[in-house]
């Protein structure tokens, strides 16, 4: 049976089971390769997406749970990585290997929608869910706090 999806304000119709991971939904079967596989458990927060601009990991999120929610990949953020959290990444010189760096934008972004000035606690505790095995967090934070200047 079809699943109606918004995905970055677009509607789509999938044809995967409803107990499919949003994640392979959202790479395989639209072809959104943004969002990354990490541990495949919710874990390390490489696959972080918004649904209603709360924070969830997709790789553990089954589709039926995220039918009637409006979802935001990072590829949604804009379309040309100008949003201030793309640009203060690249400002601070965040990416290392990369890989977790789109799970990483997509919590910074959930905790700026809440908190506009956020403590170096706050984003701690918001950004703590979400791995980076090159160890890039200060840098993570301070382009937070950059990133939350613009907004």
């Amino acid at each position: 049976m079809p699943t109606k999806l918004t995905i970055n304000g677009k509607a789509h119709t999938v044809s995967s089971s409803p107990d499919t991971p949003l994640l392979w939904v959202l790479r395989d079967e639209l072809g959104m390769s943004g969002t990354k596989f990490g541990c495949g458990r919710g874990f390390c927060g490489s696959c972080t997406v918004l649904a209603n601009g709360e924070v969830i990991r997709s790789c553990s999120t089954a589709l039926e749970n995220v039918a009637e929610k409006r979802i935001t990949t990072i590829e949604g953020l804009s379309p040309d990585a100008t949003h201030p959290l793309q640009r203060a990444w690249l400002a601070e010189n965040v990416p290392q290997c990369g890989y977790c760096q789109a799970g990483q934008i997509m919590s910074a972004a959930a905790l700026l929608m809440k908190t506009k000035k956020p403590t170096d606690a706050q984003i701690d505790e918001a950004m703590g869910g979400n791995l980076c095995r090159c160890g890039t967090y200060m840098r993570i934070r301070r382009a937070i706090h950059r990133a939350s200047e613009e907004a």
